[in-house]
């Protein structure tokens, strides 16, 4: 069936983007959330949405792995959030005014918010979480996020204010991540990663571990509407192909892909709408500078001028999506012709393995994750056969997600596969890896002084323009060191059955609008 059958969501206004609530002395004062979809009135009814795993981990603040995310993100809230275009809009902060200096941000917090065991959430949660989630015991994921607060006080419950060491303009989006998520201080990592305590549209139902985790409606929801549904099963089905069979046999009546035969495939049965919408999301080979022959740049960049992208592209996703930088908000979209080898140049590869002293060539142990997306094992064995051709030798070994998620995260790698999530802003994107202080930069394995300036110049400037040509030289930065190979960003494919109404898709990948979704 031809691509053009997939009905696809207008990439213009998927992907734009406004984050003058970044950069403004004042954002929005509104009182609502994103805006809600279409769809009926609530009902007793449940939604089953297929996944191909299970999550890893049921405590936000460490949560990588995209179906843990899924999950954790219908269950908890944050202070600001994400509108369907990406704006950054309230969450339990129903408005926020940056000082004149940029030194301090005032959030006002909603009234009457309670967390799934019925306790009252305020700002002394709001401030225990912040206060957490900067300290690096904690080892929350987005630690980084919140390098620009110097302290984080609690003048009254609705009021919370961080006091900052600058300007910082990426903050209110970066509040946005279910990373950030607001939990009771009297929590623990403990008890949330078996029972979580959030004040999302769902609580947690019940959980069958590697089969099914359901959550079911939270009615004492702050949001302007209830959830349409009692409950949300995500159900466990490894193969997508598989899913596609659920979902024709009734069992399943919403599933995200990310392989677009199988879509195509969905789509060609008749009975399922799908949709196909751009993401922000990009397909990394990433490279850890700290081992062994991968330190010398010129291994890095023999190994970036071997690789044809669009053979990658075509071959692991049958050239649905596009080759890309570093950068994928459109706002700040990086150009991928402006890097060392912007095609593929086996020629250059050789030179630049001859100025490592390795002309008869490296080997390279790379981890692949099977399970959490589709395409993952296609693009390792062709990225594999591309760069044999230069003699240089990836050694596969492909893990389920969860086993592949913590290697990632202890940087116990040469080289992974990788499908990373991109963010409207690039300082979330990449703050916490490629700067010397960032919480994740041991997985990425390389910063630099120049890229410390580039990104504290970045957070520090309000001004868009200046904003994009301060990140066109971070782009250019990580593009002549090849800490990584970006490779493509692709699409999602939401394929649902005829009763399901109101689900939203995003270019981010978030599954936040099952809150508006309803299923008769």
């Amino acid at each position: 069936m031809p691509r053009g059958a997939i009905s696809a969501v207008g990439i213009a206004a998927a992907l734009s983007i406004a984050l003058t609530s970044c950069s403004s002395s004042s954002s929005t004062s509104s009182s609502s959330g994103p805006a809600p979809g279409t769809g009926g009135a609530a009902s007793g009814k449940t939604l089953v949405v297929g996944v191909t795993s299970d999550p890893d981990t049921l405590f936000p603040w460490k949560a990588t792995q995209f179906q843990a995310v899924n999950v954790l993100q219908n269950l908890y809230g944050t202070l600001t959030e994400f509108d369907k275009d990406l704006n950054v809009v309230p969450g339990l902060a129903e408005s926020w005014q940056t000082s004149d200096d940029g030194k301090k941000l005032t959030l006002k917090l909603r009234q009457g918010v309670t967390f799934a065991d019925s306790s009252t959430f305020d700002s002394q949660d709001a401030k225990s979480s912040l206060e957490k989630i900067m300290d690096e015991k904690t080892a929350a994921v987005a630690r980084a996020s919140l390098s620009s607060v110097k302290s984080v006080e609690a003048p009254d419950a609705g009021t919370v204010v961080l006091e900052l060491t600058g300007p910082d303009a990426a903050l209110p989006a970066n509040l946005a991540t279910v990373n950030m998520a607001m939990l009771s201080s009297d929590d623990t990592e403990e008890k949330l990663n078996t029972t979580p305590n959030g004040t999302g549209p769902f609580k947690l139902g019940k959980r069958v571990a590697s089969q099914s985790i359901t959550l079911a409606r939270n009615d004492a929801y702050w949001g302007g509407e209830k959830p349409k549904v009692a409950a949300v099963e995500f159900r466990v089905i490894p193969d997508e192909s598989s899913i596609v069979s659920a979902m024709q046999s009734g069992n399943v009546q919403l599933a995200v892909f990310n392989d677009p035969l199988v879509a195509q495939t969905a789509q060609g049965g008749g009975t399922l709408t799908v949709t196909k919408t751009p993401q922000l999301n990009y397909h990394v080979l990433q490279l850890n500078a700290q081992h062994g022959d991968l330190k010398d740049v010129n291994v890095r960049l023999a190994i970036q001028c071997a690789i044809d992208r669009k053979q990658v592209l075509d071959t692991a996703a049958l050239g649905e999506g596009e080759v890309t930088g570093p950068i994928t908000a459109p706002a700040f979209k990086s150009d991928p012709n402006k890097r060392p080898c912007p095609a593929r140049d086996l020629a250059k590869a050789a030179e630049y393995l001859g100025k490592a002293g390795k002309s008869g060539g490296v080997t390279v142990k790379t981890i692949v994750s099977q399970g959490e997306y589709a395409t993952s094992v296609n693009e390792a064995q062709n990225l594999k056969a591309q760069l044999a051709e230069a003699k240089i030798s990836l050694e596969l070994e492909v893990l389920e997600s969860g086993a592949f998620v913590d290697r990632w995260v202890a940087a116990d790698f040469d080289a992974a596969v990788a499908l990373n999530g991109g963010r409207p802003d690039p300082d979330g994107s990449y703050g916490r890896y490629f700067t010397s202080k960032g919480n994740l930069n041991k997985v990425a394995g390389y910063s630099s002084p120049e890229l410390d300036k580039l990104f504290a110049e970045g957070k520090a400037t309000t001004d868009q323009a200046a904003r994009k040509a301060i990140y066109e030289q971070v782009s250019a930065k990580l593009e002549e060191n090849a800490p990584w190979i970006w490779l493509f960003s692709g699409y999602t494919y939401t394929a649902t059955t005829s009763g399901v109404q109101g689900f939203v898709p995003m270019a981010s990948g978030s599954l936040q609008y099952l809150r508006t979704t309803s299923v008769s």
